[in-house]
């Protein structure tokens, strides 16, 4: 296990990548990876942005494998990367939701609620109109 991990937070970006795709890919269609659904949660606040994003992406992929409820201690550190400190890792976020939204449907009406009270002033001008969007289309998307 120590060796996914040390794979996932790898100094070479596009090789950690490379494994976070193989992970999100084979977890659309199988369930092999959520008994490491723990080990993916604790990078959530890894110092490093990329890390992060493909925690929140790996963590949205094995939602659907939920069966044992263990999202419900994460989801409140998962939803505060909706205004992470770095704006892509905030869209990342924002985007993986509707995975969680679809498998999790209980969620919804929370992630809403943050989506709503989300500060989003901190975000460049440039930035924050694309995470607006990001929210607007995934509640979009959670609610049809």
């Amino acid at each position: 296990m120590q060796e996914l991990i040390a794979k996932l937070t790898s100094k070479d970006d596009k090789y950690a990548c490379a494994i976070a795709d193989q992970i999100i890919s084979e977890s659309h269609d199988s369930d092999k990876w959520y008994e490491y659904f723990d080990s993916f949660a604790s990078l959530l606040n890894h110092p490093k942005s990329l890390v992060r994003n493909r925690a929140l992406n790996i963590l949205a992929a094995n939602a659907q494998w939920d069966s044992e409820n263990r999202f419900e201690a994460i989801l409140g550190d998962y939803l505060s990367h909706i205004t992470d400190e770095k704006p892509i890792t905030a869209r990342q976020c924002i985007q993986a939701l509707r995975y969680i939204g679809q498998a999790k449907p209980q969620y919804i009406p929370g992630i809403i609620a943050c989506f709503r009270s989300a500060d989003l002033s901190k975000y460049k001008d440039s930035m924050r109109p694309l995470i607006e969007r990001d929210m607007a289309e995934t509640e979009k998307a959670l609610t049809q």
